[in-house]
């Protein structure tokens, strides 16, 4: 490990997608003909870290996969998008991580997980990475990886003076409480929100009040994304909330829009550290919007050189 400051240090989940795209969603027991299959690199943790690391964070990731064929795929991914790997843990107790994706012709998706190897990624790999931890700028955390850990990881950058980003997706509703205070960022969509909070969260309004329940338990501040209604930005220190629109995009693929859009913003946490919140999540709709309009999760994410020089 080199001795300079990590930019971007992600602690989460690895997975190989196995993609069908078909002209409309199964129902239960029927079978259709699909028109493509494809396999890529997913997983939320390796995908907001590669995001990150193609708009020019230093980036390294902390996960375990499998010793298998998606395993070793997976290292040689990270090698080919510039993400350190000295932390990718390779494990024989289980496979590598994956999801089972169908998209439909409306770009609606439906996914199956498999965690394997993502869950074995514990305490004494964190003890191993901390002394890099320490020196990250920004660390991200998820959670399809043992939400311990998640926690773990981020308490870990908190009492090392990092930024942390947390996204709780997969949502699950008895989160335990530590993740709010651990989070200087708390960034989820609307589904996530309103499982968190337990009430609705449709308009810009909505997600403001479920923004401020979320302030209140603990959260230096709250990114709620919206699709194409852009996201609500609030801070803990502001009265005032801030919706953030996006420019409308004819979307191919939203899979992975989401990981885009917190691999930006983690990007511009770590590169412009005095960037008001809600222009940094301006700036993040701006990439995930441009992510939506190619097929694939990270075979759609933008190098800095595919966007326009004032984002940077």
């Amino acid at each position: 490990m080199m001795d300079e400051a990590i930019d971007v240090m992600v602690v989460g989940s690895c997975m190989t997608d196995l993609v069908s795209q078909t002209p409309r969603l199964p129902k239960a027991g029927e079978t259709i003909h699909g028109h493509k299959f494809f396999t890529g690199f997913g997983g939320k943790g390796a995908n907001q870290c590669i995001q990150a690391a193609r708009l020019g964070a230093r980036t390294t990731m902390v996960c375990k996969v499998g010793k298998d064929f998606f395993g070793d795929n997976y290292i040689q991914n990270f090698k080919d998008n510039g993400v350190e790997t000295d932390f990718v843990g390779q494990t024989s107790d289980a496979a590598t991580g994956v999801a089972t994706i169908i998209v439909n012709d409306a770009g609606e998706n439906a996914i199956v997980i498999v965690a394997g190897a993502n869950l074995l990624l514990g305490d004494k790999e964190l003890r191993k990475a901390l002394p890099a931890i320490s020196r990250a700028k920004v660390l991200v955390c998820q959670l399809e990886i043992n939400a311990q850990a998640s926690l773990q990881a981020l308490r870990m950058a908190q009492e090392n003076k990092v930024k942390t980003i947390f996204n709780p997706a997969p949502a699950i509703p008895d989160l335990d409480a530590g993740f709010y205070k651990a989070s200087d960022v708390f960034c989820c969509n609307e589904t996530e929100a309103e499982l968190l909070t337990g009430s609705s969260v449709t308009s810009t309004e909505e997600a403001h009040r479920a923004a401020q329940e979320l302030l209140r338990r603990g959260c230096r501040s709250v990114v709620i994304t919206l699709g194409p209604q852009g996201c609500v930005v609030l801070r803990a220190q502001d009265s005032a909330w801030k919706h953030v629109p996006t420019a409308p995009v004819t979307a191919a693929d939203t899979t992975g829009a989401g990981d885009s859009f917190i691999g930006a913003l983690a990007f511009y946490m770590a590169h412009h550290p005095t960037m008001p919140l809600e222009e940094m999540a301006h700036r993040a709709n701006k990439v995930a919007g441009v992510s939506v309009q190619a097929v694939g999760t990270q075979a759609s994410y933008p190098r800095r050189a595919d966007l326009p020089a004032e984002m940077f």
